[in-house]
């Protein structure tokens, strides 16, 4: 392997100057991703009054992203470790803000969900990047406080997304929920100049390959199963159409394992899943991102559609999501750390669980204070004491040679979770999101959570931590 960046992976609990902006543009490149898939779901019944096309189009524009990003991102983790992180990063930044402005001026929404799957492929490959150089260059107790930074500001920006993009919907245009992109993009490329600059060096994993077929049937699959899910409820599993998207879809998907079984090196390492607390960790991540993507559709598209609220409003409402989070993840890293995963991993989904069943409480006659404000606060209570622990125990569990296709897979497994589950939307709903499709969505969502916790219980360890291999930087 090659050196790591220069400053050196350290384990001080005092970060040097270059690992304080290797964070910061860990930060900023992410942020940019999970920005962009939770600010676009307050936008949506904009959107549709705008270009038409009902909730299948809000479907669309929400999984034509996740579909390529979720699709990608595991080749993204393999470029990463051939090329390096900052050289797969900076391409990513620049592809991704090129097509947030073709987004925002988008005329009609086929253009706009034909940019959305382009940015999805930028987006796939600035997250396991941007894990990968924390991964390579913070150790020990500084590793795990940079894992909780970075963890906290990512999920803020999921949680923060459909804030800022209420009030960009309402005091400027839904366009502009795309357009922001920009001005963090733009900040992140500044920090990466002045980082190589420094003469920081790339980290690469010697032998590394890339395997395209393997990319093309993952995206097949994934794009044939979620037409199908998206499309069925309006058109009927008798529509052909929809019969041949979804045997072309499982057909691909089958193959694409079937390869990775096989493949000197595979797109997707399933030795990967013999760490344990990897294999089970990954299992926690599905029920519980498909079940918070689940809970920021409904609940922003609901709050506007059924209740009334403006999108400023809706976006306001998951702000104590917001507050949790930038005030507790750092602090639950740390706990993480130190009294081990399994405990937050489980209490954390359980109680996320709770409030999203708090959430049955939204009746027609909508009051915020008493119905929705309960359950959201503890959601989000949920939310902060899972992510940071989760996200330590995954990469924790495989050596850092291979951090770079470990947090590819990990957010693969995040996004394809939240595709599907927003794909399953008309089905969950019934085809509409009134008040009774509102509350089958919340008990599903529910439902995820509590077999998210169930999961984290049975199988994740405390003790379950990767040796470092000989060659790797200290």
């Amino acid at each position: 392997m090659s050196a790591t960046p220069a400053s050196g992976a350290s384990s001080s609990p005092v970060a040097s100057s270059t690992q304080v902006t290797v964070l910061w543009i860990a930060i900023l490149g992410s942020f940019v991703a999970f920005l962009d898939g939770s600010i676009v779901t307050v936008a949506l019944p904009a959107i549709a009054r705008d270009l038409g096309g009902g909730i299948a189009l809000q479907q669309w524009v929400t999984d034509a992203y996740l579909i390529t990003l979720g699709s990608l991102i595991l080749v993204a983790g393999s470029l990463s470790d051939l090329y390096g992180r900052l050289r797969v990063l900076t391409i990513g930044l620049i592809g991704f803000g090129a097509m947030s402005l073709v987004i925002a001026l988008a005329p009609t929404g086929g253009v706009l969900i034909g940019a959305r799957l382009l940015q999805g492929v930028a987006g796939a490959l600035l997250v396991p990047s941007s894990l990968a150089l924390i991964m390579s260059t913070f150790r020990g107790p500084a590793q795990a406080k940079a894992i909780g930074t970075w963890t906290g500001a990512t999920t803020v920006a999921f949680v923060v997304g459909p804030l800022l993009g209420g009030v960009l919907t309402d005091y400027a245009s839904w366009r502009w929920a795309f357009g922001i992109n920009v001005v963090p993009i733009a900040v992140t490329l500044v920090l990466l100049a002045r980082v190589k600059a420094a003469g920081t060096r790339d980290v690469r994993r010697e032998g590394a390959r890339v395997d395209y077929a393997s990319a093309v049937l993952c995206a097949v699959g994934l794009g044939g199963v979620v037409y199908a899910l998206v499309e069925q409820p309006r058109l009927g599993w008798s529509e052909p159409a929809v019969a041949i998207g979804a045997i072309v879809g499982v057909l691909a998907l089958v193959g694409f394992f079937w390869r990775q079984a096989r493949a000197a090196d595979p797109m997707l390492p399933l030795s990967l899943f013999t760490a344990r607390n990897f294999a089970w960790g990954n299992l926690t991540t599905w029920f519980a991102y498909g079940g918070l993507a689940l809970n920021g559709f409904i609940v922003s598209v609901y709050l506007q559609q059924g209740a009334g609220l403006s999108a400023t409003a809706a976006g306001f409402a998951g702000l104590p999501i917001t507050a949790l989070v930038i005030l507790g993840s750092t602090r639950t890293g740390a706990w993480g750390a130190r009294f081990g995963p399994r405990i937050f991993m489980t209490v954390g989904p359980l109680t996320m669980g709770v409030g999203s069943f708090m959430l049955l409480a939204v009746s027609e006659d909508f009051t915020y204070w008493t119905q929705a404000l309960p359950g959201i606060v503890v959601f989000g209570i949920g939310l902060t004491l899972m992510v940071p622990p989760l996200t330590s125990a995954i990469l924790g569990a495989i050596e850092v040679a291979r951090s770079g296709i470990a947090s590819a897979v990990n957010n693969a497994v995040a996004r394809i979770a939240g595709l599907v589950a927003v794909a399953l939307i008309g089905t969950i709903a019934g085809g509409r999101l009134d008040l009774a499709g509102f509350h089958r969505a919340t008990v599903v969502t529910g439902v995820f959570m509590m077999l998210a916790g169930v999961v984290s219980w049975l199988g994740i360890r405390n003790d379950a931590v990767a040796e470092e291999p000989a060659d790797a930087p200290s």
